[in-house]
């Protein structure tokens, strides 16, 4: 648990009116503050992983129960699967910006729980599929519901922590991806074991139990997840003082409770927000082929269908935890860009080993170095948005359209792993990691600029002639490099 900086009054210099150092009346206790962070994370962490484990979980396992047998039973080509693979994210980038955009209106309780219970009902019933048609209808649904998860999870994650203390909690939504693909490769393996229970293939019984999992979810979501974090049930009536401070502290990052169209058409116009769906649109190529893929990857490398199902957990874990740890430190020194590109530098060796080395042991390393970048790259680089983009409805639109960008991604995965030993998704890959690192380097270079450019209006060096002089826009605003 991070230490939180002091609040107390300072008048010496000019400040981020979004930063723990504001310079007004509201003043907390740090140590105070460090217990309520602990309370906060206990209440909302385990229930925001759960939420996020349960979907990534439903939406990956195609992957587990391509190597069970499910193409056989729908009578589908490698081609038709890969269709299957790319045509959830024909919906999913659709819905993304709407759902963000109208979350605090629906109130995050209503909207988080109605979405997790369609989502969870679609996965049963693809258990009872029995041509690629049916697979397609569920992926569309599936990809409608999920689309609003992940943006107003992390929208939500913004109305409870200051930007420095962000990024870790980001973290825990994406080593959830990874830990659904650890305990989604665990789980198949052992519900594969039930193949031919009841006369039903294994692959039917992996929709079907994971699909009963997810709805218990919704239920925890529902009595959970309070639509005001500022006034939750659990906090005591000092701790909800202090949430009230945290808020007033950063009211220019959390802005106007009233919906306003011209901040999603500023935010829409903002080039911050085009260079990171640049970016995460690269980073996401890797996320969604290797997290979709992997257990395929393994099973060319002659593992058995169990093995390459086992073999993956491993692999998944250790990229979570190395995201736990640099967004640890990212938070800490309230760096974003460098450490993706540091992320990345694994990844491409990762890549490169795959498509070069023929031995097995060192593919399946290989693996590892790209779990590296797979998880940190997409985390970060969304972090870096979250911070840098003020106020709330402003923000609510460029993280959605940013992950409308990002994930249009996923056809692109879904079409580059098609037949074995995937050359071209591998490939592919290491291109796209190599493409986002220019661009994370373009985007350093823009957020310094603009930050030297509001010093010298400070300093009064030059005048102030942009248009919009707000939120993130405003002076005192610093952003994060």
């Amino acid at each position: 648990m991070e230490e939180p900086k002091s609040e107390k009054p300072s008048n010496d210099h000019k400040l981020d009116p979004t930063s723990n150092d504001t310079t007004d009346e509201f003043y907390i206790d740090p140590v105070k503050e460090k217990k309520l962070l602990a309370k906060l994370d206990l209440a909302f962490t385990p229930i925001i992983m759960l939420v996020y484990l349960s979907c990534f979980l439903d939406r990956s396992n195609i992957g587990n129960v391509k190597v069970a047998g499910i193409m056989t039973d729908i009578h589908a080509s490698n081609s038709q699967f890969s269709t299957a693979v790319s045509i959830f994210y024909a919906t999913y980038v659709t819905f993304e910006a709407p759902a963000a955009i109208a979350m605090k209106k629906v109130t995050p309780r209503v909207i988080l729980t109605t979405l997790c219970v369609v989502w969870s009902l679609t996965t049963i019933f693809t258990g009872f599929i029995h041509n690629i048609g049916g697979l397609y209808a569920t992926r569309l649904i599936l990809g409608a519901c999920e689309a609003g998860l992940f943006p107003c999870l992390n929208l939500y994650l913004t109305m409870v922590y200051r930007r420095e203390e962000q990024a870790k909690r980001v973290a825990y939504l994406f080593s959830c991806s990874a830990l659904s693909g650890a305990f989604g490769g665990l789980l198949a393996y052992a519900i594969l074991q039930m193949d031919g229970v009841s006369g039903v293939a294994g692959w039917r019984w992996v929709y079907i139990i994971e699909g009963i999992f997810s709805i218990l979810i919704a239920v925890v979501i529902f009595f959970g997840l309070p639509n005001d974090p500022s006034n939750a049930w659990f906090l005591t009536a000092e701790e909800k003082d202090m949430m009230h401070c945290r808020n007033a502290q950063r009211a220019a990052y959390l802005g106007s409770e009233k919906f306003s169209w011209e901040e999603v058409r500023i935010s829409a116009t903002d080039p911050k927000l085009y260079m990171s769906g640049g970016i995460q649109f690269m980073q996401d190529i890797l996320l969604y082929g290797f997290s979709t893929f992997l257990p395929s990857i393994l099973k060319a490398m002659k593992y058995n269908t169990l093995q390459s199902n086992y073999l993956t957990i491993p692999v998944y874990l250790w990229g979570g935890l190395t995201f736990l740890c640099v967004a640890w430190f990212s938070d800490r020194w309230s760096i974003r860009g460098p450490f993706v590109i540091f992320a990345n530098v694994f990844g491409i060796l990762g890549y490169i080993l795959l498509l070069t080395v023929k031995q097995n042991s060192v593919k399946y390393f290989a693996t590892y170095m790209c779990a590296i970048a797979v998880y940190v790259g997409p985390g970060i680089n969304l972090t870096w948005l979250n911070v840098n983009i003020a106020p709330h409805y402003r923000r609510a639109a460029a993280i959605g359209f940013q992950q409308s960008i990002g994930n249009t991604a996923g056809i692109v995965a879904g079409q580059i792993y098609r037949t074995a030993p995937y050359k071209l998704g591998n490939g592919f890959s290491l291109g796209a990691l190599c493409l986002s690192q220019c661009l994370i380097l373009g985007k350093i270079w823009y957020v310094k600029r603009q930050n030297k450019y509001k010093e010298e209006v400070r300093e009064e060096k030059r005048s102030d002639e942009r248009r919009v002089k707000t939120g993130d826009r405003d002076v005192e605003f610093i952003y994060h490099i």
